[in-house]
């Protein structure tokens, strides 16, 4: 009765079981390393475009808003709450320069609607400031007696820890005498459509 011998290489069985273990895994690996790749990038992108952004936020969201509010409900700190402010945002002020002004002070002087000694004074009806620091602005209107009847506004700038963790610093509620969601711009609407297109990206991935 005729015998039949059958020998396997012991090396190749060992290598070909090895390649067909880690062959999975290494494309797992790979497609892992590219999907942290892509979101290191969207986190990179998202990162640039909240530092590099800038808006012109105009006050109170309508060009006659800077007059004294006619309620409590109509005061321009209520817009000024509820809005964000970020470093190297301008604020836009859009007045009769015939009749009215913008004074920046510091808190004393907003407080007791002191004009005289103001640390900015603008009187041109286009009024436009930059946010160059974090913190409290104060801004009361140079026309006499109107600061006193409402007419100014505390803005709080949030710094770059603030802005990522959701913190947004505030004054005491004492110094609020009483508006609204900051009008959106084309720069918000820009950094929108960017992370929602890298986001697709990341989802083809899958």
């Amino acid at each position: 009765m005729p015998l039949y011998h059958f020998s396997l290489s012991p090396h190749r069985s060992q290598r070909s079981c090895t390649l067909s273990l880690f062959k999975p895994i290494s494309i797992s690996m790979a497609r892992f390393q590219r999907v942290v790749a892509n979101s290191s990038l969207l986190l990179t992108v998202a990162l640039l475009l909240g530092f590099s952004e800038a808006k012109e936020i105009l006050v109170g969201g309508k060009t006659d808003a800077w007059k004294i509010p006619s309620s409590q409900s109509d005061s321009l700190n209520n817009w000024a709450e509820s809005a964000r402010f970020r470093i190297g945002d301008f604020l836009v002020w859009k007045y009769d320069s015939q009749k009215d002004s913008v004074l920046q002070v510091t808190r004393e002087a907003y407080l007791s609607c002191n004009t005289s000694n103001p640390i900015e004074e603008y009187g041109d009806g286009n009024t436009k400031v930059k946010l160059d620091r974090s913190g409290a602005y104060y801004f009361i209107s140079g026309a006499e007696g109107h600061c006193v009847k409402g007419q100014k506004m505390i803005v709080v700038v949030l710094s770059q820890r603030h802005r990522y963790t959701g913190i947004s610093p505030a004054p005491s509620p004492a110094e609020f005498e009483g508006p609204a969601v900051a009008p959106t711009s084309a720069a918000t609407s820009l950094k929108g459509s960017l992370v929602v297109s890298l986001g697709v990206l990341l989802w083809g991935l899958f």
